[in-house]
């Protein structure tokens, strides 16, 4: 009932707002009935989580209970976010071939989760990551980093979903951007804190599942349009934008050094992305964990095609169509990041757009709620329960803990989204894989499978990673000119991950050499009990060799 009558007041918010401030198209009522549907469903699973969320364990892996079908599912659900359907069609629709940089970018991480992190994770970790790089390192110091590590990861990220949600809400209700994005903070403070990874989860495979289904009926129907001829969309493509240059390289990354730091922070970044890694803790042994990653991969690689085709269709059907372009700013209406909305319009008309836009915005909160979890589990399980508290914390404490930060997290990802708002969603997700390879991925990574890793080594070397990484993103054009206002980017580059990954991997491998302390011998030693465990499952939670 509770949920009923908040659902109710943010819609009545929503359409008061809407008089107050309308102007900008009139409103799509089945767009809005879809929308609202899908909102009550999700808080309905809320409710249902809620009620079964009595432990830490429930709160942050659902028990354990997820099978590996399910999760992979979860796991599409949870990385095909607003920067892949929205940000990469719109990448594709405003600069052509180069937005495939960024499918085949976000997909080409698998294999490494696959091969090298899924099943050692499940084995050492518990439920972060930092479990996993704490394992035989100094418990304080480790957590300290990979808490700030996640946290800058998750900050990055969730700013590209709340752009993406506020314009998408902003098109759909007519409603001010800055009131849009403040609604789906609401909403996801509600979704996590009340329903925990248990109710996380589901909204992921149900988001997965209509996105799937979506993106798949516009691809065919888009194909549809061009007699399913391949040759025929890219000519129609060319001839809507009057250049052959979209179908060639260097539209969006012009230099080789872009490119490759680039492809860099979405290969290794896949692997250090927190809410991604803490998904593994929640099926119940190592065998679950690969099977998840498996079907992940399937999933989120069918899909990347499907992005790419809607990205073409979105130039063959709104480039001159006068419907979906903004006279005052130029451009369509809401930005590069609609362009798939509307291409759902042009397609299929109110109701297809209706559908779409709860996808969407489905989408979008099944990610921001994976990425609050995380970054609230970052603050409570790490650096409250560990580090504080030492260990001598009760469970629900934590909870309780993780439920305030979920709240304090809501309300940066409302103030990050509204200074951001202009940005291309894909690219500050570029940013945020840029943060993850740096800090997140290299200590893991080495904490599994180099012995000579000392705690010294992870986090002196670890923190010139974060660091750089951190300050090249705001010397960069992102945040020095587009946000802070200043003529020129000092850091030249787009992406600053082939030279902070680089000093991330390089200072933990100079600074373990050079540790001849007691501490370090004694890490060192401990290397050939925490790989057996990783590889054999043996003392795992959870696991029938236990």
């Amino acid at each position: 009932m509770k949920w009923g009558l908040l659902l109710l007041t943010l819609s009545n918010f929503a359409f008061a707002a809407d008089a107050q401030f309308s102007g900008k198209r009139d409103l799509n009522v089945s767009a809005i009935i879809m929308f609202v549907l899908f909102v009550l469903a999700t808080l309905g699973i809320t409710y249902w989580a809620a009620k079964r969320t009595k432990t830490a364990k429930d709160f942050y892996t659902a028990g354990g209970g997820i099978t590996g079908f399910q999760n992979g599912l979860a796991i599409a659900g949870d990385y095909m976010s607003a920067a892949s359907f929205l940000g990469i069609s719109g990448l594709v629709y405003l600069k052509g071939f180069d937005g495939l940089i960024y499918s085949i970018g976000f997909l080409v991480g698998w294999p490494i989760i696959l091969f090298l992190v899924a099943e050692q994770l499940r084995n050492l970790g518990k439920y972060t990551f930092s479990d996993v790089a704490s394992y035989r390192l100094q418990q304080t110091p480790i957590r300290v980093l990979a808490a700030l590590g996640s946290l800058a990861t998750v900050a990055l990220y969730l700013i590209a979903q709340m752009v993406g949600a506020g314009q998408l809400i902003q098109i759909l209700f007519g409603l001010d951007y800055e009131y849009a994005v403040i609604m789906v903070g609401i909403l996801m403070i509600l979704y996590v804190t009340f329903g925990g990874m248990l109710a996380t989860t589901w909204v992921q495979i149900i988001k997965a599942v209509l996105l799937l289904s979506g993106a798949s009926f516009m691809a065919i129907m888009i194909m549809y349009k061009v007699g399913f001829s391949f040759e025929t969309l890219f000519s129609q493509a060319v001839a809507a934008k009057k250049t052959i240059a979209i179908m060639a390289p260097g539209g969006l990354v012009s230099d080789p050094i872009s490119a490759i730091s680039l492809g860099i922070a979405l290969m290794f970044g896949t692997a250090g992305l927190p809410h991604i890694l803490m998904r593994f803790f929640t099926v119940s042994d190592a065998k679950e964990a690969r099977k998840s990653v498996f079907f992940a991969t399937g999933f989120i690689g069918y899909f990347y095609i499907l992005t790419f085709i809607i990205g073409f269709g979105a130039i063959v059907l709104l480039t001159n169509d006068p419907t979906y372009l903004d006279p005052v700013k130029g451009g369509i209406i809401g930005g590069g990041n609609m362009s798939a909305i509307h291409t759902a319009h042009a397609i299929g008309g109110n109701l297809f757009l209706g559908f779409i836009s709860a996808v969407a915005f489905a989408t979008i909160l099944a990610v921001v709620s994976g990425l609050t979890l995380a970054g609230a589990s970052a603050v409570s399980h790490d650096l409250y329960a560990n580090v504080f508290a030492r260990g001598r914390v009760d469970e629900m404490t934590e909870m309780r803990v993780s439920k305030y930060s979920t709240i304090a997290l809501g309300i940066v990802a409302i103030i990050l989204g509204i200074a951001f708002e202009k940005q291309n969603i894909a690219f500050m997700v570029g940013l945020a894989f840029a943060i993850a390879a740096s800090a997140n991925f290299p200590i893991l990574f080495l904490s599994m499978f180099w012995r000579k890793l000392t705690t010294r080594g992870a986090v002196y070397g670890g923190s010139l990673g974060l660091f750089t990484a951190i300050v090249l993103v705001i010397l960069s054009k992102a945040v020095w000119v587009d946000v802070l206002g200043n003529k020129t980017a000092i850091y030249a580059y787009g992406n600053p991950a082939l030279f902070s990954m680089t000093v991330a991997f390089f200072g933990i491998w100079i600074i373990s050499l050079m540790d001849n302390s007691e501490s370090a011998a004694k890490e060192i030693a401990a290397f050939d009990h925490q790989y057996i465990r990783s590889q054999t499952g043996i003392g795992a939670e959870g696991s029938s060799s236990h």
